[in-house]
């Protein structure tokens, strides 16, 4: 059982203090996985990664008054931060695309914006929406996206988080790939 496990098993039991040991484990993987979520995001976002750790830390321990989470495992805990960070990148995208935060005015970078090209950004409410629609009808399939792409697992690490062969995490991730793009192309052809 390796030592963040074992600490799970200690918060999960209320011993004080355990959740203090348990973030100096996993803070640099955490800041990894936030810092490779910040930079998929669009040009001008304010969150910074050490911000995108606390949070989810925090709502992970149940600290921002909301129930705190179990974890069966140290894969099971960095899938539940993947979510976690993807909630709160989410939240903070609907925040800035209401009208009191600009609304639908475009944010420009003046780094980007004097680039001779700039690479296409994803938009994190179209994935979210279309993420949240395949878990409707396929919850595994959703889960080992948010497990690849949210937390920055290698296939076989998605796989054995998920119970499932390495054959069928392939399956599943071919499947979910294209699925949401059909889905998010259909998306910006509907939009004016």
């Amino acid at each position: 059982m390796s030592d963040v496990t074992q600490i799970i098993v200690q918060i999960e039991k209320g011993e004080p203090g355990a959740a203090d040991l348990l973030l100096p484990l996993v803070y640099d993987e955490l800041r990894r996985l936030a810092l490779s979520k910040l930079a998929q995001e669009k040009p001008g976002q304010t969150l910074q990664a050490t911000s995108l750790v606390h949070e989810a830390y925090l709502r992970l321990l149940g600290a921002d008054g909301r129930q705190p989470q179990r974890w069966d495992s140290r894969g099971h805990f960095f899938a539940a931060a993947a979510e976690a960070m993807r909630r709160i990148l989410v939240e903070q995208a609907r925040r800035k695309g209401r009208l009191k935060r600009g609304g639908q005015r475009r944010r420009v970078d003046l780094d980007s914006a004097c680039a001779a090209s700039a690479e296409p950004s994803l938009d994190l409410l179209s994935l979210d929406e279309a993420l949240t629609q395949l878990a409707t009808s396929h919850p595994a399939k959703a889960e080992l996206v948010k497990l690849r792409y949210f937390a920055g697992l290698t296939m076989p690490e998605a796989a054995a988080a998920l119970g499932i062969s390495l054959a069928t995490a392939e399956r599943y991730w071919t499947f979910a790939r294209t699925w949401l793009l059909a889905q998010m192309s259909d998306r910006r052809s509907d939009a004016p």
